[in-house]
């Protein structure tokens, strides 16, 4: 991102991941969950992976994944959650 738009890499650092993501009201991993929920809901791909192995990183298991992702299903729809499940299947075949 930083070679295309310097200042959303920017803002994404510092104020993303150096503050939001640092603020002590949520751990890391309650906010891992929130954003892969997001991510899944609103069917962004392209950002589900780096967040679903930072969830697994943040101490979110795989099975708790597969989990949110089925429950999921019945609120986004079938087709995100089918989505989801395929990327989390290529992310964790890689760990």
């Amino acid at each position: 991102m930083g070679q295309d738009a310097r200042k959303l890499a920017d803002l994404t650092d510092k104020i993303l991941f150096g503050d939001i993501w640092e603020r002590p009201e949520l751990s890391k991993r309650d906010r891992s969950l929130v954003t892969v929920v997001a991510l899944v809901a609103m069917c962004r791909l392209e950002q589900l992976p780096f967040h679903l192995n930072l969830a697994l990183e943040n101490g979110v298991t795989k099975e708790e994944l597969v989990e949110i992702i089925t429950h999921l299903a019945f609120y986004s729809g079938w087709p995100t959650a089918a989505s989801a499940i395929k990327l989390l299947s290529a992310v964790t075949s890689h760990r």
